[in-house]
């Protein structure tokens, strides 16, 4: 699905009705808005709190590093 959408003077977008019906939400309802590249993406908040976070951090410490912390672990 894609729509096109006009930012209003006060930098505010209506989201398409079949974009709302498809994700489920509407007035009222808590949006993550992501900015990847050159794009922005709106994505219903999680309700549960770890899911509100989880990914979030996603290739911060590299593999390498993760291994070594597990390996200490284990001992």
């Amino acid at each position: 699905m894609a729509s096109s959408v006009t930012l209003s003077s006060k930098n505010q977008v209506v989201i398409p009705q079949e974009a709302r019906k498809k994700l489920g939400v509407g007035p009222g309802a808590r949006l993550l808005v992501l900015v990847k590249d050159d794009r922005i993406v709106f994505m219903p908040e999680p309700r549960h709190f770890v899911k509100r976070f989880s990914g979030r951090h996603k290739g911060m410490w590299g593999k390498g590093y993760l291994e070594r912390e597990r390996r200490a672990w284990r001992r």
